[in-house]
This record gives structure tokens, sequence and C-alpha cells, in this order.
């Protein structure tokens, strides 16, 4: 499809001719070219500081274009000046210049490049340079709209110029942006180009130094060539992503990622890569060494920033990588991004899909190697960062796979502080169990001295350990992994082997009648009232009856005042027939004779008894809410004392 901006050059209107070299000409832009022209300049950028990029960038184009030359040209006019871009501020006189010592151009170039918005000098030379077999990656930017940015800030703008060519004499090109430009002769040209911007009134900022110096470091630092202003040398700094890795010290990527990422301290992780397809990418990632989330700072933001052979696009591009890969620094250049119309506006959307596709999947298989080859180091790098990850997990389907396999968990199995991935725990599961079995808590020492652990424990099931509040969401989304069904080991409905009968519980007619005495006295506290399969130790546990809310999800929606947080509970009540504390209940309430075993009973007691019961149930669950009824039948209970 052609493209709209690109008018053919019989739009531009000559009013002379172009025999006489030396007087002044004047050339009238058509109708069509002026509306072209009023685009760029006031639609096109959104920042008017982009100007200086533009510039700078056309004048790097122009040197590489005269190195190259010089490969296979034996003359070439004024053949010392060094190969850099010097800029000149002038507050007073509201100027500034921008000269190049590169491949210059004669008047019939000025024409074409200058004259013809349509046409790139850049983009012919590169087409000249694919048809000679030869590529070269660092040519950039596109003569014409790049170079019209300049009057967005410009009363006039004046180019000198002096071709490469011995025999070409020099020439100056001047306009107002209006509508018109001229061209005349001019002695005493050095090679390349100066382009001389007189700045609009409201414009004078860019005829401050300061002003440059700062333009220059944010988007034009990495430059192959050197950058002065006034003198003073602005790009001191190399773009080591297009290096090779085995010719860069530590040393150098530090240097580079404080510059980057404007940080203190070294990076944790680093990612050093390239791709030829689907892309041409070069790739520089660093992980920083602190989490600052995790810290309490503020939410970071994209921070990679990227750009198009050397020349910053855009210094946080939002779409570039995931959300929850907020936490990289560092830089991403493609040289397939289409800068034909502007370097600051990314209008392929499909092109940065893809970009963030080939740059996740590397990170991600980065990381595999890092766990797997360091896993200490990734360990550590887990600690600070595990919160993103799973936040991927839980949100981000096309990863969910790659990402599953980086989570890391403590369990029943491993030491304190030792985790474990969901791979390993599914090679030490028996050949009858189907499912990761899972429990959520504050820490290590609330879920081992809790109930729900203990029926895993007597079985020798592992179970995984969950202490921040986004892992019941991450394994609520993440569902399975390698055909094993994620479940939390207190949801009412897991169903666990038959332990044998241990000696003095209750028998089951009598575990029956207490059970039926629990539901009478509870009454609507609690839903249903059963044996438990899990308990071993402790007498009692409260489930969650509620299958669409865990205790976990149901604390989070009453801490952010979201609707369910105040739902009525439904519980199910779970006892142990084997605990002394559940006898002694059995022979408060149900006790037809006085026993040593089983004391005269006491009806009003055993109600005290059972409310307490399902109270220390419901606090082990974090399931009670208003712990002032329970207080005051405490206070009952250690009246009969």
């Amino acid at each position: 499809m052609a493209d709209p901006f690109i008018l053919h050059p019989s739009f531009i209107l000559f009013n002379h001719t172009m025999s006489d070299t030396t007087a002044p000409q004047k050339f009238e832009f058509q109708a069509e070219i002026k509306q072209l022209l009023d685009i760029v300049i006031h639609s096109l950028y959104t920042e008017k500081e982009i100007f200086v990029r533009e510039l700078v960038s056309n004048a790097s184009d122009a040197l590489e274009k005269l190195r190259h030359t010089q490969l296979t040209e034996k003359e070439i006019f004024d053949d010392r000046l060094e190969l850099e871009i010097n800029l000149t501020t002038d507050d007073k006189a509201r100027t500034l210049t921008i000269q190049d010592f590169g491949i210059g151009m004669t008047r019939e170039e000025l024409v074409e490049n200058l004259g013809t918005i349509a046409h790139s000098g850049s983009k012919q030379f590169l087409k000249a340079l694919g048809e000679g077999g030869a590529k070269n990656a660092s040519l950039i930017g596109q003569f014409g709209v790049g170079f019209y940015s300049a009057f967005m800030v410009a009363k006039s703008v004046k180019v000198y110029a002096h071709s490469w060519r011995a025999d070409a004499p020099g020439h100056v090109w001047s306009s107002d942006g209006s509508g018109s430009y001229a061209v005349e002769a001019s002695d005493a040209q050095r090679r390349g180009c100066k382009i001389v911007v007189e700045l609009k009134d409201d414009c004078s900022e860019f005829s401050q130094d300061w002003k440059i110096k700062e333009i220059l470091e944010r988007y034009s630092a990495f430059v192959s060539f050197p950058i002065n202003l006034n003198g003073k040398r602005i790009n001191t700094v190399q773009a080591l992503w297009l290096r090779s890795k085995n010719e860069i010290k530590d040393e150098e990527y530090t240097e580079f990622y404080k510059f980057q990422s404007h940080a203190h301290d070294e990076p944790r992780l680093r990612l050093h890569f390239s791709a030829d397809a689907p892309l041409a990418i070069n790739a520089l990632l660093f992980v920083p060494k602190d989490n600052t989330e995790k810290l309490g700072f503020s939410r970071l933001e994209a921070s990679v920033s990227l750009y198009c052979r050397k020349v910053l696009i855009d210094a946080a591009p939002k779409d570039l990588l995931p959300e929850w890969l907020r936490f990289l620094k560092g830089v991403v250049d493609s040289e397939d991004l289409p800068l034909n119309i502007s370097r600051e506006t990314m209008q392929d959307r499909a092109l940065i899909e893809k970009l963030n596709r080939v740059i996740t999947k590397r990170f991600l298989k980065f990381l595999e190697e890092e766990a797997k080859n360091r896993p200490d180091a990734y360990n550590e790098f887990y600690a600070e960062y595990g919160i993103f990850l799973k936040e991927g997990a839980a949100m981000d389907f096309t990863h969910k796979e790659q990402l599953t396999k980086l989570l890391r968990f403590e369990s029943s199995l491993t030491e304190k502080g030792k985790t474990t991935s969901l791979a390993d725990y599914i090679t030490r599961m028996g050949g009858e169990q189907k499912e990761i079995y899972y429990l959520v808590g504050p820490n290590r020492a609330a879920i081992e001295s809790g109930p729900y652990l203990e029926g895993f424990k007597a079985r020798t099931l592992e179970v995984l350990f969950c202490y921040e509040s986004v892992d019941e969401y991450v394994m609520n989304n993440v569902r399975e992994f390698d055909g094993k069904k994620l479940t939390a080991a207190d949801h009412a409905d897991v169903k666990l082997s038959d332990l044998p009968k241990a000696e003095g519980a209750l028998s089951e007619d009598d575990t029956q009648k207490l059970i039926t005495f629990l539901k009478e006295t509870l009454g609507e506290r609690v839903a249903e009232v059963k044996a438990s399969d899990r308990l071993v130790d402790s007498p009692a546990l409260a489930l969650n009856a509620d299958k669409f809310m865990s205790p976990h999800m149901r604390r989070m929606m009453k801490a952010m005042n979201k609707d369910g947080g105040d739902s009525p509970l439904r519980i199910n009540l779970e006892i142990n027939p084997r605990s002394a504390v559940m006898k002694r209940l059995f022979g408060l309430a149900c006790a037809p004779t006085t026993t040593e075993a089983t004391p005269a009973g006491n009806p009003e007691k055993a109600r005290l008894v059972a409310g307490q019961i399902l109270d220390n149930a419901l606090i082990s669950a974090g399931l009670l809410d208003d712990p002032n009824a329970m207080v005051a039948r405490l206070y009952k209970l250690l009246e009969s004392v």
C-alpha cells in the first residue's frame, strides 16, 4: 500500500529554470505541499524539542554516508575534517546552529532533498546499498519530513551545504516555511551541511545551552559520531547493545545501566541479546537490585527505551513489554521500525506487538536458564521480583505456561526459607495423587500450627505454602500445571484417603450423636457438621462452604470494602472423634450415665463449649469477624472452672 504522505515530485512547481547557478532562485510549493507542511509543523509532532533530534539524526546520516563514500572514492572535498556534529547556541541572536562534516549536497540535491518533502535521500541511499548486496544498519532517518520539523520553532531556516565532490560549489538553501524557498551560491563553505535555525520569539529557550544539552542527552546520547555543544562533547557513553558481548566488561555494563536508568546501584541481572528473525532486534535489559514497589514506593512505570539504530524513539513505550515486566530497565533497538513519517509516533501496532512477544519470550527463557544453572541467584531474584511473575501467571494467558514454571513456593517438605517449583513438586507425588495442594497463610509458622495441614502430613502429602495475598488469586487463575489441578488444602471438597482408626476414638454412633447435638446447638451458624478425615490432633476445623469465595478471598474483599466481603458466612464444621476435647464434649452433651470416661452431663455447659469450639475454628480459619460474643462466652466458661 502506498504511503499517503509520499507525493510525486511533479507536485513541485519551479518558477525559474536552473540554468543560472549563481543568481538566487525562488521556488513556490503547490497547495498540496503547503498542506503537507502544515501537517508536519503543527500536527505530526507533539513536542517541539523533537526537531533537535531530527536534525542531529540527519547529520549522523550524512556522516555515515560520507564514511561509506570514503571507501569507494579517492578524492573527497575538505578531506581532513573530523566526522562529527557541532551545535552552537546564541541566546542573543536567538539562533541554533547544527553543523556536520558529512556527505553534503549539491545545488540539485538541495532542491531534490529539501524541496521535495516526499523525497528521501536516506531512503535512496539505503536502496542503493541494498542493490549492491550490502546493508548498513547505521543509516537512519528520512530527509524531508524530519528536516521540516525545524519550522515548528523557526522564523527561518538556512542550510549551508557543500558536496563531497570537489568540483561542486557551495550553496545556501533558505525558507521561512510559508510555502517557498530560495537557493543561491555561497562561497567558502566547508564540506557537509550547516543548518542555522532562527527561532520564533516564543521558542527562544532552544537557543539556551542547558536546554539543548538536555535534549541531546535524552534523544541522541548514543549517536555513533561525536556530538559537540558549544565545543563540549555531549555523547560519551557507547551504545553497548550493538557491541559483541564478548568484548564488553562488567564495569562497562554497570556504567551503562547507571547512565540509562539514572540508577546508583548495580543491576541484579542483565540480558544482552540480538535476533534477526522475525525482527531485527538488539536488546540490553537489566533487573535492578531492589524492587522499589516492594519497598513501598509508587507503582513502577515502563522503563525500557525504544530505539531505532541508536536514535531514541520513545523513552517509556507502554506497550513494548507486558505490564508485569514493568520492573525491567534498558534498551531495545530495532531497525525494522516504520519511521518514514515520524520517529516520535509508533503507528504500526502489529509490529509493536511482535516486538513485545519476542522480547518477553526471550526474557522468560533467560529466567529459565538462570533457574536451572544458577538456582541461588534465581531464588534471590524471585524473592525480590516473584510478585511480578505471579501477576503475569495470573493475567497473561500468552505466557502463562512459561511463567508458571518459574513460580517458587516453600512447602511442607522443604526447609524453612527453601523453595520448590511446581515441576519438582510433581516429581515427588505418589502415583494416586491427582492434585497439587496448597495452603494460604501469613507465614510458615501459622500454617504449620493450624489444623488444615494435619491430615496431609499424616498421609505424607506435600502442601505448598503461600504467604502473599495475591497467591490465592494466582492459583485460581493458573488452575492446573502439567495436568494436575491446583487445589486449596482447606477447601471443603478435598477428599483424603482413610487412615487407620485410632484407639480411644468415639464410636460411629457416639460421633453421630455429637454431630446431631452440634447441629442443633450451633443452628444457622453452620451449614454442615461431620467427622473429619483430615484432623489428627486438633479438635475441629472450619471450612468455608462457599465455593466461590475462600476465607482468604473474603478477608481481602472485606479489607477493600468490596461487595461480598460482608456476605453471610456458610461454614462446614469438621470434628475429630479422637480428640480429648470432643470426647469430653460428648460426655457433657450426650452421656446417659456418669462414668469416669464420661462425666455427668451438663447441657448448658456443653452448649457454651460447642460455641467456643466453633469460634476457635473460625479464628484458625481467619473467619471470626466479631470476637465480642466469644469473649463473653469464654468468661462464662471460666466461671465454671
